[in-house]
């Protein structure tokens, strides 16, 4: 339940902000299907990866954060 929240958010942001799966995992450093796997709940970001989604995205981890 956790990691869909987490993935709604993320794809709604990168879709607001012009980015194509494939080339958001580009300025990423990871695969698309990494990103294909979060945005559809299979799996959670990892710390990390969820500072880069959010410069990348130049939103805060607070606003990224399903927990509101």
């Amino acid at each position: 339940m956790e990691a869909e929240k987490w993935g709604r958010r993320i794809r709604a942001y990168r879709k607001l902000k012009g980015y194509t799966q494939e080339s958001f995992a580009k300025v990423l450093g990871v695969s698309v299907s990494i990103i294909g796997e979060i945005e559809r709940g299979n799996r959670l970001p990892t710390g990390e990866l969820l500072k880069k989604i959010g410069s990348t995205l130049n939103i805060s981890l607070e606003e990224l954060s399903p927990n509101e």
